[in-house]
């Protein structure tokens, strides 16, 4: 069975800890720094956080990562033109984030 894509959110909204905006200071910070290597993107019409995450993660779900990496907030849909950044280590990103 198919989740929403805001099946997440949810999960973010009921402070079990997971993508809160401790978090995403956190990855944003490291990325930042150097210590979470990321690629760069620009986005184009249509691209969306969530169907980037589902290409680099192979789960939509995680588009949070790349929103905390991008310094944009929990916005997942962001206008053309805007520079995204994507951690290219899931499993460093969420041990960062956790």
């Amino acid at each position: 069975m198919a989740r929403s894509r805001y099946t997440f959110v949810s999960r973010i909204n009921d402070g079990q800890g997971i993508g809160t905006w401790s978090s995403g200071q956190t990855i944003f910070n490291a990325v930042l720094t150097g210590n979470l290597e990321a690629d760069t993107i620009v986005l184009t019409q249509g691209q969306r956080l969530d169907h980037l995450a589902g290409q680099y993660y192979g789960n939509s779900t995680y588009w949070w990562i790349i929103a905390a990496a991008s310094g944009i907030g929990w916005a997942m849909q962001c206008p053309a033109g805007t520079v995204i950044k994507i951690p290219k280590n899931l499993d460093v990103a969420l041990s960062i984030g956790r």
